[in-house]
């Protein structure tokens, strides 16, 4: 894994994200499960961002980006197009920030998303995802009202402000006395993973980086893979709705192919497993897409034997009706 960064996002700038969200995004805890450690038979330390504002991490993106505009730009508004999670993240900044803000959502997404949003005070626009384009309606919208897009990980502001993720890992890692092996992030767009890799080759250079994500979206393990980015097969469905971007970004995908050391799917059923084991184990509530990285560690797609393992858990937004149906299965 190369130390090199191959953009112009710095270290410098995740930093000064942090200084931005600090007393405002949540500083979450590291967590460490004796349960979990004895299962996988390592040293498994999850970063627990189902503990941030809107209970996810989009938030510290969302933030450090509108909080940059100018005061005309933010008085104008912003505009965002998202499956739920960054959604809420520009909902609740845009509203810490006195700034209006339109959200594009699928119809189909959980409603406890578009329910949440729409609370922060979000106008929200509805579209179907399998026959429309969310970016051709909201760059449509924006041209038509002077809206700022807030993209949801394609930008760099976005980016060094997921980059805090990995910054409080190093932080706290160094707080407990411990060097990471390796840490598995959960992946989208890849806005978590690009920062997440600029932080953490800085601070912890020995600590290589693998993304996660669903099986028949694992579009940036292949992209990794092949050097190039690469695309889903249309028609393919995961209940990880937060993690269905059709391709890596433009500017993610080259820091994580120059900074990470590859990546991992987990199917459906994996994932449901893991989302038992976080409330019965670990006591916590994670949505499936924020559980990728905790499947891939206990199911064995991952072996974190004899290592210090890093896991992000990077939302819990997961409705009632879901959460009780997997709580109800049997391993």
């Amino acid at each position: 894994m190369s130390e090199t960064n191959p953009t112009s996002i710095s270290l410098s700038e995740i930093e000064m994200a942090a200084s931005r969200l600090s007393g405002i995004a949540m500083r979450t805890p590291l967590l460490e499960s004796a349960v979990l450690n004895e299962r996988t038979g390592g040293r498994i330390l999850l970063k627990a961002e189902t503990l941030q504002r809107t209970g996810t991490f989009k938030f510290r993106g969302a933030y450090n980006t509108i909080s940059q505009l100018s005061n005309d730009a933010r008085a104008r508004g912003i505009l965002a197009w998202s499956s739920g999670n960054h959604a809420q993240g520009v909902a609740a900044a845009a509203s810490l920030l006195s700034t209006p803000a339109t959200i594009v959502m699928p119809a189909d997404a959980p409603s406890i998303k578009i329910a949440n949003t729409r609370a922060l005070g979000a106008d929200i626009v509805l579209y179907d995802r399998y026959s429309e384009s969310r970016e051709d309606i909201g760059t449509k919208l924006a041209d038509q009202n002077d809206l700022t897009i807030i993209p949801p990980y394609d930008d760099p502001g976005v980016i060094a402000g997921q980059g805090t993720v990995g910054l409080e890992i190093s932080q706290q890692c160094q707080e407990l006395g411990c060097t990471p092996d390796a840490l598995l992030v959960n992946c989208g767009g890849g806005g978590l993973t690009a920062g997440c890799a600029i932080a953490m080759s800085a601070r912890q250079p020995g600590c290589e980086i693998y993304t996660v994500e669903p099986t028949g979206f694992d579009d940036m393990a292949r992209s990794l893979a092949t050097g190039g980015r690469q695309s889903n097969p249309p028609g393919a469905k995961s209940i990880c709705d937060a993690l269905l971007s059709p391709t890596p970004g433009a500017l993610t995908f080259p820091i994580a192919h120059e900074l990470s050391s590859g990546g991992f799917h987990v199917s459906d059923a994996s994932v449901r497993a893991a989302i038992r084991f976080a409330f019965t184990s670990l006591k916590l509530i994670v949505e499936p897409g924020g559980a990728v990285s905790l499947a891939a560690v206990l199911d064995g797609t991952f072996d974190a034997t004899a290592k210090t393992v890093c896991i992000t858990l990077s939302g819990g937004n997961i409705g009632a009706e879901m959460l009780s149906e997997i709580l109800l299965e049997k391993d």
